[in-house]
């Protein structure tokens, strides 16, 4: 039997994130991982990585999870409740051990940068519909989920399936939909599954390479055409930016008006690691304030610029009196932004200049 962290509290939440988190070793130096002597340790997780940046920027944020009864899953719980989140819900098993993989310094966009994953029968590929608490899960505005989930079990396919079945009263549910294709190496049905489940959700993220890559489409129209269903559709273009189009508005068509295109800033890139994870945090974060479809896709290149300035997995976003300033520029000052290591611990005043 397996114990929960601290117990699921009611407290009303913002943001659930659903999601297997594991600890991450970072070698100290260069190299390659047959080279490398010593490794600094650090926490990692598409989902629990949205919740973070949520909570450092004011959300009210849970994460759902469960870890192994180990010391990597308590470092592991640690790590996530220091950015603010709930991990009340997190539950620890004690027959399985918490997931933990190792990656080269290298950029994950350099040829040389190798990862070795060691998750096989972790403690969260054993999160199912039985044995997760559906009422903490349930209980936020918005449930944040991912494709990562559902290949690593069964019975975390079936819990996802469970999570996105309408239901009267369900939170809006956000999908990334996270395409990994070592992940389904063993299930050839993987883009078809994660297809199906993006159709399930209201908000699907989705990156335009990885859409070519999983379902053969190429771009935004055909992208919509394949997922007709929810309500709002994020197609991520890289350093091009980002297109999102609101069902409410109209089908996403050259020149009707009704998709929304934000070219992404400039910005010195240390690493590329966490950035859609960040992208996502941004535009749910102003999905939960309320803001106008173009805010809402500045804000998540915003956090993406403060994952790409830093070299860690998990970067902080920018302050929000910061960020709501930059997201709010005319376009002539928008397209003029450079964002370099560090800007976002710019401390903004009004009266200061319109760029960092």
């Amino acid at each position: 039997m397996d114990d929960a962290a601290d117990g699921a509290g009611s407290a009303a939440v913002d943001a659930v994130a659903l999601g297997e988190s594991m600890v991450t070793f970072v070698p100290t130096r260069p190299g390659r991982l047959a080279d490398v002597p010593s490794f600094d340790r650090a926490i990692g997780g598409a989902e629990s990585n949205v919740a973070c940046a949520l909570a450092a920027f004011g959300h009210a944020a849970r994460w759902v999870s469960r870890v192994g009864a180990d010391g990597f899953g308590e470092h592991l719980v640690a790590g996530v409740a220091g950015y603010g989140v709930d991990v009340s819900a997190v539950h620890r098993d004690p027959a399985r051990p918490t997931g933990v993989y190792f990656r080269t310094a290298a950029d994950r966009a350099a040829r040389a940068h190798e990862v070795a994953y060691y998750r096989a029968g972790s403690a969260a590929s054993a999160m199912s519909v039985a044995n997760t608490d559906l009422a903490a899960v349930l209980a936020g505005r918005v449930l944040h989920l991912s494709g990562i989930t559902a290949a690593l079990s069964g019975e975390c396919l079936a819990l996802m399936r469970e999570l996105t079945a309408p239901r009267p009263g369900r939170p809006l549910v956000s999908f990334d939909v996270n395409y990994r294709p070592a992940l389904w190496r063993r299930h050839p049905d993987g883009p078809r599954v994660l297809l199906e489940l993006a159709r399930r959700a209201d908000i699907v993220f989705v990156a335009d390479d990885e859409a070519r890559e999983a379902w053969g489409l190429r771009g935004g129209r055909s992208i919509l055409a394949a997922l007709p269903e929810p309500a709002i559709v994020v197609v991520k273009q890289g350093r091009g930016g980002a297109t999102a189009c609101d069902k409410a508005t109209g089908a996403m068509e050259d020149g009707d008006g009704t998709a929304t295109f934000v070219r992404a800033p400039g910005v010195d890139v240390v690493a590329h690691v966490g950035a859609g994870d960040a992208f996502a945090a941004g535009f749910l974060s102003g999905t939960l304030r309320g803001l106008p479809v173009r805010d809402r896709l500045r804000h998540g290149l915003l956090f993406a610029a403060a994952a790409l300035t830093s070299p860690t997995d998990l970067a902080p976003p920018p302050a929000r009196a910061l960020a709501d300033h930059l997201a709010a520029l005319d376009d002539a000052a928008w397209g003029r932004l450079r964002l370099a290591p560090g800007w976002t611990q710019t401390a903004w005043a009004p009266e200061e200049a319109d760029t960092p």
